[in-house]
C-alpha cells in the first residue's frame, strides 16, 4: 500500500500536480519545490498571499547545504535532537522555486520523519513543498476528517494513507536560525 501510494503521488508531482498528503505533523498540500507553476497552484487553492511563504521538506539533514548557502552548524544538532517536529528558517535559500523564498532570502525547511514523505522525497530527488491543508485564515486540520471539501477537490491527488486516523496532530515548531547561531521562535 505504501509503495503504491508513493508511486502514484510521485507521478502526480513529477507531472506538475499538487497532492494532499499525511506528514509527521498535520496533513499537507505539496508539490515539487522547483516547479513554480505548481507552487502558484497551491497559493491559489489556499487563497494565500504570496508574501506568506511555505516550507520545504527534506528526507535527510545532509541535504540542507543544497538548499541554503550557509548552514549554521547548530542546525544539524537541532534536527538530530529535536523531540518534536521542527522547522528551521534559514537564510540564503537556493535551488528552489523563487516563489518559496521569503523576501529576506530565507526558507523554512523541515527534515521530515514520516515514512511516506521520506520515500516520496527520496524518489523525487528534490524537496517537497509542505503547507497546511486549509484555506488561508481557517484553522489547520488536526486530522483528515477536518479538511474542507474545497481543498480535497482542489488538489490533483489525495494520498490514500492515514485517512481514518483520529489522532490529532499538531503543526511543527518554527525556529529562525541566524548564521551566527542566534535564534528566535516563530511558533512553539
Amino acid at each position: 500500500m505504501l509503495r503504491e501510494e508513493v508511486a502514484k503521488a510521485l507521478k502526480v508531482v513529477q507531472d506538475g500536480g499538487i497532492i494532499l498528503y499525511p506528514t509527521d505533523t498535520i496533513w499537507g498540500i505539496g508539490c515539487d519545490a522547483n516547479n513554480t507553476e505548481a507552487v502558484q497552484k497551491i497559493y491559489h487553492l489556499k487563497q494565500r498571499d504570496e508574501s506568506k511563504s511555505m516550507i520545504i521538506l527534506l528526507d535527510n539533514g545532509n541535504k540542507l547545504a543544497s538548499y541554503v548557502r550557509e548552514v549554521p552548524e547548530i542546525a544539524y544538532d537541532l534536527i538530530e535532537f529535536a523531540e518534536n517536529p521542527l522547522t528551521l528558517v534559514l537564510s540564503g535559500a537556493r535551488n528552489i522555486s523563487p516563489a518559496l523564498i521569503n523576501a529576506d532570502g530565507s526558507v523554512g525547511i523541515r527534515v521530515v520523519k514520516h515514512q511516506f514523505c521520506e520515500q516520496l522525497i527520496q524518489r523525487l530527488r528534490k524537496p517537497l513543498v509542505s503547507t497546511s491543508a486549509n484555506s488561508s485564515g481557517k484553522p489547520s486540520p488536526k486530522n483528515f476528517a477536518d479538511i474542507d471539501a474545497e481543498i480535497l477537490e482542489g488538489v490533483d491527488y489525495v494520498v490514500d494513507l492515514e485517512q481514518h486516523s483520529l489522532q490529532e496532530k499538531k503543526q511543527s515548531s518554527i525556529m529562525k536560525l541566524g548564521t551566527g547561531g542566534q535564534f528566535s521562535f516563530i511558533r512553539r
